[in-house]
């Protein structure tokens, strides 16, 4: 059974930083790319960032020079480090799996990101 479990969220002020972590099981976790996308109200699902088991990342525009990707893959968790938050970023972050080698997705329940003072 495939589960990705995010935690870290919560409410920051403006300009603050938040640190998302994402344990996945149930997969082999090297053969995946994982990531984060977020989804705000009214808004559709957008991509935040990837990474791929060697290392290579991929961010959305907005958050470049600001949020970082990582991944441990002895503890098979992912986590999005994010600086200088603003309220644009509030949202929900999804942890992303996908399998390389299958194509299949698996996503996270999410967690609640909010930036206001």
């Amino acid at each position: 059974q495939v589960q990705l479990v995010e935690s870290g969220g919560g409410l920051v002020q403006p300009g603050g930083s938040l640190t998302l972590s994402c344990a996945a099981s149930g997969i082999i976790f090297s053969t995946y790319v994982m990531g984060w996308y977020r989804q705000a109200p009214g808004k559709q699902r957008e991509l935040v960032a990837t990474i791929t088991n060697g290392g290579s990342t991929n961010y959305a525009d907005s958050v470049k020079g600001r949020f970082t990707i990582s991944r441990d893959n002895a503890k098979t968790t992912v986590y999005l480090q994010m600086n200088s938050l603003n309220p644009e970023d509030t949202a929900v972050y999804y942890c992303y799996g996908r399998n390389i080698l299958s194509a299949n997705n698996h996503w996270g329940q999410g967690t609640q990101v909010t930036v206001s003072s």
